[in-house]
C-alpha cells in the first residue's frame, strides 16, 4: 500500500486508477493534528492540518512502489510549497507518507533522483503514516462520475493526458 498527497485528491486519484497493477484508490485526509475523523469542510480550512492524500492499493508483481513513486513525482508540482495549480493550502502539499522504513527509503532515493529534473527544489514531504481517513463517498471515483465538471475538465484532463502521453506502457488496456 501506498500513501500519497499532491494536491486535489480527485486529480491524484483519477491519475493512479489508469495504471496497471493499481486494484484500488481511496481518497482520504492524514497527516493532521485534529482530534476524531475530519470532514472536507474542516480540512479545507486549512485548521485540522490534514492532507488531501490517495491511498493506492497495487500488485507489485505488476507495477513498483519505485514506479509509482516517480509517476507521483512527475503527475504534480512537487517544487511548490502547500499549492497545485489554483489549489492553494496546507491541505493540498506535496507529501508521501510512509508505511515503512524500506518505503522511507526507497522514496527519499527517489526524490534525490528526481531532484535535477526540477529548476527549483523539490519540496516534497516525507512523513510517518498516522491515522488515514476515507474521505466523504462523493470524492470517492470523483472523476470518473464528473468528468463533465469544469474542475474535471479544465484541471484533470490535462493531467491524464500527460499521463498517457508520458506513462502509456504503464495503463490498464
Amino acid at each position: 500500500m501506498m500513501t500519497v498527497g499532491g494536491g486535489c485528491f480527485w486529480c491524484t486519484e483519477a491519475i493512479f486508477q489508469q495504471l496497471e497493477g493499481v486494484t484500488k484508490v481511496v481518497s482520504g485526509y492524514t497527516g493532521g493534528n485534529a482530534p476524531g475523523k475530519p470532514t472536507y469542510r474542516e480540512v479545507c480550512s486549512g485548521l485540522t492540518g490534514h492532507a488531501e492524500v490517495v491511498q493506492i492499493t497495487y500488485d507489485a508483481s505488476v507495477i513498483s512502489y519505485e514506479e509509482l513513486l516517480v509517476i507521483f513525482m512527475t503527475t504534480h508540482d512537487p517544487t511548490t510549497l502547500n499549492k497545485q495549480g489554483a489549489d492553494v493550502g496546507t491541505q493540498y502539499r506535496s507529501v508521501i507518507y510512509y508505511h515503512s522504513e524500506a518505503q522511507k527509503e526507497l522514496a527519499s532515493e527517489v526524490i534525490t533522483q528526481m531532484a535535477s529534473y526540477y529548476d527549483t527544489p523539490i519540496v516534497t514531504e516525507l512523513s510517518p503514516l498516522g491515522t488515514f481517513h476515507e474521505a466523504e463517498a462523493y470524492h470517492q471515483n470523483y472523476y470518473n462520475q464528473n468528468s463533465d465538471q469544469g474542475y474535471c475538465s479544465f484541471v484533470i484532463s490535462p493531467k491524464l493526458s500527460k499521463l498517457r502521453k508520458v506513462y502509456a506502457n504503464k495503463l490498464k488496456s
